[in-house]
């Protein structure tokens, strides 16, 4: 079902498609490549956590958070805005959207 549901809107993402299930929770995803055109496929998996990001819109402020997450030590696999929203997003810390400027949507 997921599969046909991404085929349905594959004109909103035609350079990528990516699917991420795990018992009730089902996550897909069609990629309009702008950013990192390489390395921001979805779901995106952070393998230290166990989370799991589809992500649709633009950070406007990516870089700079990117930046700031780099000087506290993490470490990024991608150049993808995609990844630093997955990076940034810390369910312990209650304010860490407010940090986000653009339009977005996303599920985690």
């Amino acid at each position: 079902m997921l599969e046909r549901m991404t085929s349905i809107i594959g004109h909103r993402g035609p350079n990528g498609c990516g699917h991420f299930v795990s018992g009730p929770v089902g996550l897909g995803h069609r990629r309009l490549s702008v950013i990192d055109l390489d390395g921001g496929a979805q779901p995106m998996v952070e393998e230290a956590s166990g989370r799991v990001i589809v992500y649709n819109g633009e950070i406007f402020n990516y870089r700079a958070l990117r930046q700031n997450l780099k000087a506290a030590g993490v470490e990024f696999r991608t150049k993808s805005d995609t990844e630093v929203l997955l990076k940034l997003a810390n369910p312990a810390v209650a304010k860490w959207a407010h940090d986000l400027n653009g339009l977005f949507a996303f599920a985690l």
